[in-house]
């Protein structure tokens, strides 16, 4: 077995424990691999392990990627995680299958109207800024309901959920309270009439804390492909 797919299977028996913990189903959490700066034969490696979710931070950098793997494009699955420029949206729109990082109408409303027409909606997340960090991404809690509400409208794009990297905690139950204003924030949007299932929260360090208050998604990359150079 390589060392790729030995750590796959590890973080799955990790959200295994995670879900089991929370009194949840293993198969309800996805695991997307964090493959910036992973090479395309290390993607391939982990494809044949079984992986099939890849994310993105860079535009230009995953859609080489994308190119190169062109063979696989029908077993992959492509998610765009980084904060994402006006001038870069058309990229994204005709490559990508996922957007985790909605964080103001006008990128939406790009990627709605550059969308291929024979492409498969575009499955989009708005980011939340949910720590009220200076220098995150994403929109404040109280925005959410009405970007929401206006990205939900736009053809071409399907409103998934809500995405967010919480300011880093080492204590399971720090770490556990912006996911549960998470799992509320998704919770209010349902009662609101929309048609949401998407929390993309969790990473190698967090995803405990982030499965046990309801993590749909979890984005992982050192656990799987090792320290970043």
């Amino acid at each position: 077995m390589s060392v790729i797919a030995a750590n796959l299977q590890a973080v799955h028996q990790r959200i295994a424990a995670a879900a089991q913990q929370a009194g949840r189903q293993p198969q309800d959490i996805a695991l997307l691999a964090v493959s910036k700066t992973v090479s395309p034969h290390r993607i391939r490696a982990a494809c044949q392990a079984g992986q099939a979710a890849f994310g993105e931070n860079y535009v230009q950098e995953g859609v080489d990627k994308i190119t190169a793997l062109g063979d696989l494009r029908g077993q992959l699955h492509w998610h765009f995680i980084g904060p994402l420029q006006s001038n870069k949206t058309r990229l994204v729109a005709e490559h990508f299958d996922w957007v985790h990082a909605i964080d103001r109408l006008k990128i939406a409303e790009r990627l709605s109207a550059q969308r291929p027409a024979g492409m498969a909606p575009l499955q989009v997340c708005i980011q939340v800024n949910i720590s009220g960090e200076a220098s995150k991404s994403g929109v404040a809690p109280s925005e959410v309901p009405a970007l929401a509400r206006a990205v939900a409208a736009l053809p071409g794009l399907r409103l998934r959920g809500l995405m967010a990297i919480p300011e880093p905690e080492d204590d399971p139950a720090a770490q556990r309270r912006p996911f549960a204003a998470m799992r509320a924030l998704l919770g209010a949007l349902r009662e609101d009439g929309l048609d949401v299932d998407t929390l993309s929260m969790g990473m190698s360090g967090d995803m405990e804390a982030a499965i046990a208050e309801g993590a749909t998604m979890v984005r992982i990359g050192t656990a799987i492909f090792g320290t970043r150079a």
